[in-house]
């Protein structure tokens, strides 16, 4: 009777086990939209050789001037096409390697306030309803103004969000791409949320410091 009266109480007293091991176990990181799009972004800045494959791939996908990915089975439609593309690639090859960008919850800060104030309206562009573009949402956060921020529409994941701003289709200057690949950044802090016209909408803010100075 005791004999089997222990047999019964093994499986509870693993059971027991593993939620002991569990509680003591520390927290896992939440991947977050947000950290994802920085971690994005730091491995095209260290890998720019290696990104420019990826573009490689991606050029597969064009048929005329929309293109094809898992995940889109209807199509993005670019101004462009490949050329911005095949434009994007020539300049990664060229690209020399960059450290990664370090997290600013400031800068963060002030990129989520631009969310707040544009996603539920549904507009678009650097500048605040009140004026403020992002040197000036900063300083009110309590930084400097010696920032330069990047901003995506409608892209709902961290691989779409930064090869948009790499390949900068349609964007004279490739002011996005230039930003991502400025040496002098090494902090940069990233918001993303919902948007009332394109769903989803992602603003990263960078800095050559924490704070913006």
């Amino acid at each position: 009777m005791e004999a089997g009266l222990k047999t019964a109480m093994r499986p509870l007293l693993l059971i027991l086990l593993s939620a002991l091991l569990a509680a003591s176990a520390p927290p896992t990181p939440q991947i977050t939209l947000e950290t994802a799009v920085i971690a994005e972004i730091n491995y095209a800045r260290a890998n720019p050789k290696a990104y420019a494959n990826r573009l490689r791939e991606y050029r597969k996908g064009f048929r005329g001037n929309t293109v094809y990915y898992p995940g889109n089975r209807d199509g993005l439609y670019t101004y462009e096409g490949v050329a911005a593309v095949d434009e994007a690639i020539r300049f990664l090859d060229r690209q020399t390697p960059l450290g990664p960008l370090r997290h600013a919850p400031l800068l963060a800060r002030a990129a989520r306030d631009h969310i707040d104030e544009q996603g539920p309206r549904g507009v678009t562009g650097h500048e605040s309803r009140n004026g403020d573009r992002a040197a000036q949402r900063v300083l009110k956060r309590g930084g400097g103004t010696y920032v330069a921020e990047n901003i995506t529409y409608g892209p709902p994941s961290a691989a779409e969000v930064v090869r948009q701003l790499i390949v900068d289709d349609g964007v004279p200057g490739r002011g996005h791409r230039r930003v991502i690949y400025a040496g002098e950044f090494r902090f940069a802090g990233a918001a993303c949320g919902g948007h009332r016209v394109y769903r989803h909408m992602c603003v990263i803010v960078s800095g050559r410091t924490a704070d913006g100075h």
